[in-house]
């Protein structure tokens, strides 16, 4: 787990996913098109994957992709990043995170 806590404090927002996964390119494309660049990490494609993938498990993300962390701090899945954007509260958090500049 201090694998992927490193690694989500890298940038302002880090998401891990994997390249089959139709919601984490729904939420990767949410984010570009905010004006977001996270780091996105391929789980079924980068070295040690599998074992960044039961850490995000043990951090409780049900499913474990896609798992979006936002100023270093585990938000969730498709579910609650939608439920943010659907609320206005993900620009904001965006924003104090250093993600968004507007």
């Amino acid at each position: 787990m201090d694998r992927v806590s490193r690694m989500a404090a890298e940038r302002p927002v880090v998401m891990f996913s994997k390249s089959s996964c139709c919601m984490s390119h729904t939420i990767r494309s949410l984010l570009n098109d905010m004006g977001v660049n996270p780091a996105v990490y391929e789980l079924d494609v980068i070295p040690r994957g599998r074992e960044i993938e039961q850490a995000l498990s043990r951090l409780g993300c049900n499913p474990t992709v896609p798992a979006v962390f936002i100023g270093g701090e585990l938000v969730g899945g498709e579910n609650e990043i939608m439920t943010l954007h659907l609320q206005q509260a993900l620009k904001p958090k965006l924003k104090r995170a250093g993600a968004l500049w507007v």
